[in-house]
C-alpha cells in the first residue's frame, strides 16, 4: 500500500514536469476523452447498416451510412495522429528540459560526489534514465487512461447492444486478467534488472575506455574482456528474460481471445437462429471483442512501461534531490581583488572524521608567491580545493582581502582564481576553444597576446591549422608539455587575481621544463600565486615556502632561511634533489 502511495506521488511529480506545456497536456486529455466514443461508433454503425439498410435493401440509406462511417474514420485517424504526436512531443519536450536541469545540477555538486560516483552512472542518469521518463508521457499514463476509456466505452456499448452476448464473451476475461497480472509482475522485475545492468555496463565502459592506455600498458586486455563479457552476459540475460515473458504472454492472450471468439460465434449463431440476436449485432460483436481485448492486452505492457518510467524517474529525482552542493549564500562581488589570502586555524576532513588539514595558520600577501611542498597525502592539493570552495571546511576560516570566502558570491569568487593542474584536461574542439572555453568575451587577439607572453604562440602556430587545430579528447594528440602550455594560456586569458599551480611541471621532460618555467614566471608576475611542486627548482624563488606533513605546517619561510635549518625537512628534500645531481 505504501509502495503504491509512493508510486502515485512519484507519478504526480513526473506529470508536474509537463507544467510548462500544460496546453499540450490538456489537449492530450481532451483527445483521450474523444477517441473512445469515436472508436465504438464504427462497429455500431456497421450493425445499423446491416440491420436497417442491407436487409431492407435501402441502397441510398446504406450509401449515406457508408459515407458517415468514412467521415467518422477520417476524424478518428486525424485525432489519433494528433494524440500520438502531441504525447510524443510532450515527452520529448519534458526530457529536453530535464536533461538541461540534470546537467546543471551535476555541475553544481561538490567534488565529493564525483570522488565516489562512477562517471558512467551519471551518464546513465542523464541519458538512459531520462529517455525512459519520456515513455511515461508517450506510452504510459496518458495512453493508459485512453485505453481504460476505450475498455469502459466498449463494455458499455456491448451491454447496451446485447447483455447476454456480452456476458458470454466475458467468461474468458478472468483468465486474461490473471495472465496480464503475472506478465506485468514478471516483466517489471526483468526490466529492473535491465536498468541495473545497463548502469553497470555504462560505468564499466566509460572507465575502461578512458583508462585504455593503462589497460594496454599492463597487458590487461584479456582480463578486462572477461569482466566485460560477464557484465554483457548478465545484461543480455536480463533482456532475454523480458523477451521470454513477452513470447509466452502474447500467444496466451491469442488463445484466450480465440476462445472468447469461439464462444461468441457459438452463442451468437444460436441467438441469430432463435431471433434473440440480430445479424448486425452478430457481425459487430467480433469487432467489439477485438476492441475490448486489444487495450486489455496492451495495458500490461503500458503499466510496465509506466513502472519503468517511474523507476527511472526515481533514480533521476534521487540525484536531483541530492543537495550535496556548496551553499552559495555569499553576496559580495568585486571587479578585482588585491589577493591577500589568509588561513585562520583551518581544519578539514573529506569524511568529516579523518582530518587532512589540522589548524593551519598562514598568510600570503597580495602579489606574493607561496610554494607548498611535502610528501604525498600531506594536504597540499586539499588547500587548493578548499580555497576554491570545492569543499567547505569544518573549522576556522579562509579570508581573501580580509573577507571570509563564504561571504563572496561563489561563482564570482572562482572567477578570481585560476588553477593549472598536473593532469591537464582538454576537451574535443579547437585549441582556441580549449583556451577560451567558448567564452565570447575573450577575443582572438587576447588569446594570441597571452600565448606570445608565455612563449606558447610558436608551438601553436606550428600545429596544423594553428589555433584552429582540432584537439582530440583529453588532448591525446598533444604532448604533455604542449597540453600544459595550453592550460597556462587558458589561465592567463581569464586574468585571475590569484593563480594556483598544482604540480604543473611534475610530468614535464627536462627539455620542456625551461619553457614551462618561463611561462610560470610570466603567469605569477604581479599576482598572488600558490605553487605546489615536487621539483624544488620551480619554487626556489618563491617569497615563502611552506612544508606540510600530515596536514600540519612543519616549516615556513624563504628558501635561504629553510636551507639553513639543521635536519629540516625542506633541506633534506633539497639535498636529495640537487646534491645528488651535482655529485
Amino acid at each position: 500500500m505504501n509502495k503504491n502511495k509512493i508510486d502515485y506521488l512519484l507519478l504526480g511529480r513526473v506529470l508536474a514536469l509537463a507544467k510548462p506545456y500544460r496546453k499540450v497536456f490538456i489537449l492530450a486529455g481532451i483527445l483521450t476523452a474523444l477517441l473512445a466514443p469515436l472508436a465504438i461508433l464504427r462497429p455500431y454503425i456497421i450493425k445499423i447498416m446491416v440491420d436497417d439498410y442491407i436487409f431492407k435493401f435501402d441502397i441510398p440509406g446504406l450509401t449515406n451510412m457508408a459515407m458517415l462511417l468514412g467521415f467518422i474514420l477520417m476524424i478518428e485517424v486525424a485525432l489519433r495522429y494528433v494524440f500520438i504526436y502531441s504525447t510524443s512531443w510532450l515527452g520529448q519536450s519534458v526530457i529536453k528540459d530535464l536533461r538541461v536541469r540534470m546537467f546543471n545540477h551535476i555541475s553544481s555538486l561538490r567534488l565529493s560526489y564525483f570522488d565516489t560516483t562512477p562517471i558512467g552512472t551519471s551518464t546513465t542518469r542523464t541519458i538512459n534514465d531520462i529517455e525512459t521518463i519520456n515513455t511515461v508521457f508517450s506510452q504510459g499514463a496518458i495512453t493508459i487512461i485512453a485505453d481504460l476509456f476505450t475498455v469502459f466505452a466498449v463494455l458499455t456499448i456491448m451491454l447496451i447492444t446485447s447483455w447476454k452476448l456480452t456476458l458470454v464473451c466475458l467468461t474468458t476475461l478472468p483468465f486474461l486478467m490473471i495472465a496480464t497480472y503475472i506478465f506485468k509482475e514478471k516483466v517489471k522485475i526483468s526490466y529492473q534488472k535491465v536498468r541495473t545492468q545497463i548502469t553497470r555496463m555504462n560505468a564499466f565502459l566509460q572507465e575502461r575506455i578512458s583508462g585504455m592506455r593503462i589497460v594496454q600498458v599492463f597487458n590487461a586486455e584479456e582480463k578486462e574482456l572477461e569482466k566485460f563479457k560477464n557484465i554483457n552476459r548478465k545484461y543480455t540475460q536480463a533482456n532475454l528474460d523480458a523477451i521470454l515473458y513477452y513470447a509466452v504472454f502474447f500467444p496466451v492472450v491469442e488463445i484466450i481471445s480465440a476462445a472468447a471468439l469461439g464462444l461468441l460465434v457459438w452463442w451468437g449463431a444460436r441467438g441469430v437462429i432463435g431471433g434473440e440476436v440480430t445479424t448486425g449485432t452478430f457481425i459487430a460483436f467480433p469487432i467489439y471483442l477485438s476492441m475490448l481485448f486489444r487495450p486489455i492486452r496492451m495495458l500490461a505492457d503500458r503499466f510496465n512501461t509506466l513502472q519503468m518510467g517511474l523507476v527511472a524517474s526515481e533514480r533521476v529525482f534521487n540525484l536531483l534531490d541530492k543537495n550535496d552542493i556548496i551553499e552559495n549564500n555569499g553576496t559580495i562581488k568585486k571587479e578585482s581583488i588585491a589577493g591577500d589570502v589568509e588561513f585562520d586555524n583551518v581544519s578539514f576532513a573529506y569524511n568529516n572524521i579523518d582530518h587532512v588539514l589540522n589548524n593551519l595558520n598562514f598568510k600570503i600577501n597580495a602579489g606574493e608567491t607561496l610554494a607548498i611542498c611535502g610528501s604525498t597525502g600531506s594536504g597540499k592539493t586539499t588547500i587548493i580545493n578548499i580555497l576554491n570552495r570545492f569543499y567547505d571546511i569544518q573549522k576556522g576560516k579562509i579570508l581573501i582581502d580580509d573577507v571570509n570566502i563564504r561571504d563572496y558570491e561563489l561563482f564570482d569568487l572562482r572567477k578570481k582564481i585560476a588553477i593549472v593542474l598536473q593532469d591537464v584536461f582538454l576537451f574535443s574542439g579547437s585549441v582556441m576553444e580549449n583556451i577560451t572555453l567558448r567564452d565570447d568575451r575573450i577575443s582572438e587577439k587576447e588569446v594570441i597576446d597571452a600565448a606570445k607572453l608565455i612563449g606558447a604562440h610558436e608551438f601553436i602556430e606550428r600545429l596544423p591549422s594553428g589555433y584552429n587545430y582540432q584537439v582530440m579528447e583529453r588532448g591525446a594528440t598533444l604532448s604533455m608539455g604542449q597540453r600544459q602550455l595550453i592550460s597556462f594560456v587558458r589561465a592567463l586569458v581569464f586574468n585571475p587575481d590569484i593563480l594556483i599551480l598544482d604540480e604543473a611541471t611534475s610530468s614535464i621532460d627536462p627539455e620542456s621544463e625551461s619553457v614551462i618555467q618561463y611561462a610560470i614566471e610570466k603567469l605569477i608576475d604581479k599576482r598572488t600565486s600558490i605553487i605546489i611542486a615536487h621539483r624544488l627548482s620551480t619554487i626556489r624563488h618563491a617569497d615563502n615556502i611552506m612544508v606540510l606533513n600530515k596536514g600540519e605546517i612543519v616549516e615556513l619561510g624563504a628558501h635561504d632561511a629553510l636551507i639553513e635549518i639543521e635536519n629540516g625537512q625542506y633541506k633534506e628534500l633539497y639535498e636529495m634533489q640537487f646534491m645528488q645531481l651535482e655529485s
